[in-house]
């Protein structure tokens, strides 16, 4: 393993060096699991809490890609990945989507904490823009019950 020494004689044998790999091995587990941590997290965009549902409609699938419209509980709100500036500017951006492909469908994926006004402005522009087909994404609650869950109040919706 380590450096061999010869008992004969008056010279002494150098020792010879050899490679440790380990502190390699160790630097490359860590960027491989730091990679596998960040790379779904830059794939998704903008992290929204979705609203819930309790009877999805299985026959709400679509042709063509949807444009997916973010709204972040903090204001913010992007096109597909890109950030948009103000609702002006989405509105712009939608014109140009629909101008040049008027059959694709918009779904709106906006924060559950984001008030319904402001989910109500966006639905407002899209048809306004000229989208047939404008959605909202929601994630599934429960397994098709009718009863609300216990912290959600009656009405609310």
């Amino acid at each position: 393993m380590g450096a061999s020494m010869s008992t004969g004689g008056s010279q002494r044998a150098h020792p010879v060096p050899e490679m440790n790999v380990t502190p390699l091995v160790d630097v490359v587990l860590v960027l491989l699991i730091i990679f596998m941590v960040i790379a779904p997290q830059m794939e998704h965009g903008q992290r929204v809490e979705l609203p819930g549902v309790f009877q999805p409609d299985p026959k709400s699938k679509s042709k063509l890609d949807p444009i997916t419209v973010t709204m972040a509980a903090g204001g913010l709100i992007f096109i597909e990945k890109e950030p948009v500036a103000d609702v002006a500017a989405l509105k712009d951006k939608l014109a140009v989507i629909h101008g040049a492909e008027p059959d694709r469908r918009v779904v709106i994926k906006g924060d559950a904490m984001l008030g319904y006004g402001k989910m109500r402005e966006t639905f407002a522009l899209c048809q306004d823009v000229g989208f047939s087909g404008v959605s909202l994404m929601v994630s599934q609650r429960g397994s098709g019950k009718d009863k609300p869950e216990a912290d959600e109040e009656p009405g609310e919706g």
